[in-house]
């Protein structure tokens, strides 16, 4: 059997990086993102990336770290206004970004997972998201092609794994965590525990291990709010 299991993200990530490799960063806001793997990526310097996740953090935490030591060259995106040097950079020409609508950046991953080249949607028909991009009607309405996205590696956050690399996701964290633990060429999730296999019900698990290559079980997680609106 082979062990899946790796001591830290360090030692997880070994022999995977290299600039200009492109990586897969689960997360929406700063819920469910993979927070040992960034600090590990950061203290590793390795450079020119291109990340394809929802957002980029916040200025100091999440993929704001990396942003932050000039370690991302292009984001493949859909929110990202929360982070100010995102602003700077990209404002600045520093950064290059391909925006896009949300559930159309959420099928992109799911395709590139799946094997499917491309997909038609109507999200964007006429505005900046399709220029460039080809059209065709179907029954009189017209849908533009995305093109599906994969990645070297995808790094994912999930709450409970087994041995085998079966993954369950807590709540909100199950948000672009399963479609990118599809689409990685290697997927490393790191989880808050690890158990045996047959522990987890198979009707309850959420991405088989199959998909998943690598596994650490996480610590010191911070499971930031992005933004804390109160009252008086």
């Amino acid at each position: 059997m082979i062990n899946k299991i790796y001591k830290n993200a360090q030692m997880a990530l070994d022999g995977l990086l290299f600039d200009g490799m492109s990586i897969m960063a689960g997360g929406f806001g700063l819920c469910g993102i993979p927070e040992n793997y960034i600090s590990a990526l950061k203290d590793s310097k390795v450079q020119n990336l291109t990340v394809i996740s929802n957002n980029c953090g916040v200025d100091d935490f999440g993929l704001g770290l990396l942003l932050s030591n000039n370690q991302i060259k292009k984001m493949v995106s859909s929110y990202v206004g929360e982070n100010k040097m995102f602003e700077k950079q990209y404002l600045n020409g520093d950064l290059e970004l391909e925006f896009n609508p949300q559930g159309t950046l959420a099928e992109r991953c799911r395709a590139g997972g799946a094997g499917i080249p491309a997909f038609y949607t109507k999200t964007g028909v006429g505005t900046v998201i399709a220029d460039g991009k080809e059209t065709k009607d179907f029954n009189g309405e017209t849908y533009v092609m995305e093109t599906a996205l994969k990645a070297d590696i995808s790094i994912i956050k999930a709450w409970k794994a087994d041995t085998n690399g079966n993954l369950v996701y807590r709540k909100t964290a199950r948000n672009f965590n399963p479609v990118m633990a599809t689409a990685g060429q290697v997927t490393l999730a790191e989880v808050e525990e690890i158990v045996e296999p047959g522990e987890f019900n198979p009707d309850n698990i959420h991405t088989p291990g199959v998909f998943v290559q690598r596994i650490i079980k996480g610590h010191s997680y911070e499971k930031r709010i992005e933004r804390v609106t109160t009252s008086d």
